[in-house]
This record gives C-alpha cells, structure tokens and sequence, in this order.
C-alpha cells in the first residue's frame, strides 16, 4: 500500500472487488446487464463512498488494455468497481471494446483514490520538486482541460520532467505548459491491489 490510505482493505475485502470487476468485465463484454449489487451482503467499507480506478492490461504483455475511474468518491465502493471495470473494459477511448475471448488474458488492477488536495505553488519551475514520485498521483487542470496518472505511472515515468510533460499532453496542452504557467495542481495517494 502507498501513500495514506488510513486503512487498508483486508485480503478478503479485495478479493470481493477483484471477483466484482471481473464478474462486470464477463457480462459487459458479452452485452449483458450488470447485474444489481446487493450492498448489504458487502462488509461494511465495501459500502462507504469510495473513488476508484480500474486498470485492465494483458497479462502476458503487460501493455495497457483499459483505464477509467474517477477522482471523486460519489458512490458505494463496490458499486464504483463494478461499473469503472466494465468501463475500462468498453468504453476507453483509446481502445477497441474487450472481446469476450480477451477477458480470461485480462489482469485486473484497482486502485482506491484518497481525497484530492490543492498543490499551492508560485513558481512554475518549482512544481517538479513538490511531486513524491511513486507516491502521488496527480490532477492538472488548465481552464476546461484536466487529466490525472496514477501514482502506479511513475514506474514508467520516474523522472518528474517526463512525468509533467505527458501529463500535459495527455490534457491536450504542450507538453512544456507547466513550465511556463501555474497550473491547479492536485495530489492524491492510493491503495493499489490486483489479481
């Protein structure tokens, strides 16, 4: 676990919401509703609002399959896995829809988002510096355009430059913008688990 996640889920609690998204993975790939949830069968923090992400790559390859989540947590935790698997699965723009025949090559990975927090600074140069690689995942935002990586992209982006620069192209600015104005920055941390 990274970061401040005050506490953790237990071993079962994560199999419950690997075996959810899984389970939304199969059924959406096969046009088939989701089915309803009945959170009262869930412990306790599977029910509590929660932001996730869910990340689908190939096991054998380990390229990126699927990503969607959200930053703010608005719903049951075990609800939110369900439908950001099932997401990831269709409806990620960068990628084709998962066939049904892909799924049992899929590797799930969730992640539970700790509350955003402003990254006050008055140096553009000066925001490199702020960001704990590995720890922080982090939102820019530039009038209407926003993007975020999870803390887990800085395992392919270690250096903080790199990891700026494609943030901002990911947002649809130049890749230098934070250089040259201050950006809404904001930081979060996560519990990452996957199968």
């Amino acid at each position: 676990m990274q970061g401040e996640i005050e506490h953790g889920l237990s071993l079962a609690e994560r199999k419950i919401l690997l075996q959810i998204a899984r389970t939304a993975i199969e059924l959406a790939t096969q046009g088939m509703r989701l089915p309803k949830l009945e959170l009262e069968n869930y412990p306790h923090s599977l029910r509590e609002n929660a932001a996730t992400f869910v990340t689908l790559t190939e096991a054998a390859s380990g390229r990126l399959r699927g990503c969607i989540g959200t930053l703010e947590a608005f719903q049951p935790l075990a609800l939110d896995v369900q439908e950001h698997a099932a997401a990831a699965a269709m409806e990620d723009y960068r990628f084709t829809p998962v066939k049904p025949e892909e799924v049992s090559l899929l590797h799930i990975e969730i992640s539970r988002l700790t509350p955003s927090q402003p990254l006050k600074y008055s140096d553009p140069k000066a925001l490199s510096g702020l960001l704990r690689p590995g720890i922080d995942g982090v939102v820019l935002k530039d009038g209407d355009m926003r993007s975020t990586f999870l803390p887990q992209v800085w395992e392919q982006l270690p250096d903080p430059y790199e990891f700026l620069n494609h943030l901002c192209q990911k947002m649809g600015a130049t890749a230098n913008i934070w250089q040259k104005k201050i950006l809404t920055v904001l930081t979060y941390q996560v519990e990452e688990f996957h199968e």
